[in-house]
Parts: C-alpha cells; structure tokens; sequence
C-alpha cells in the first residue's frame, strides 16, 4: 500500500511541478512582468518563484517516481 501512495504522491507533485511552470509562463507575459523585464532585465520575483518551486516539485516527483519503480 504505501509503494502505490508514494507513486501517487509522486505523480502528483510533478503535475504540481508542470501547473506551476505553465502558471508561471502565463504571468511573466503579464504587463507588469514586462514593465520589470524592460527596466531590470530580469523577470519578477513572483514569476522566478513559480518556476522555481515549479522545477523542484517536478524534480522531486520524478525523483519519487524512479525510486519506488
């Protein structure tokens, strides 16, 4: 039982992983991001933290996934 919940956590988390990159793709075409890309030349905090938190959900779920195979 626990090796078929810990594949489901895994599954899920990357999901997670993916919704939240896709989430943050979308706010960075927002005008405020491109406001912050034209004056810093680096994307908004906000949008770095989903794609940030976004890869290590995913990683941590492929992670999972490949060790309890």
């Amino acid at each position: 039982m626990a090796h078929s919940s810990s594949k489901i956590l895994s599954i899920i988390l990357m999901v997670i992983g993916i919704g939240l990159a896709i989430w943050a793709y979308m706010a960075s075409d927002s005008v405020t991001s491109h406001l912050s890309s034209a004056l810093t030349g680096s994307p908004t905090d906000r949008v770095m933290m989903f794609y940030i938190g976004g890869a290590v959900s995913f990683a941590v779920g492929l992670y999972l996934f490949i060790k309890n195979k």
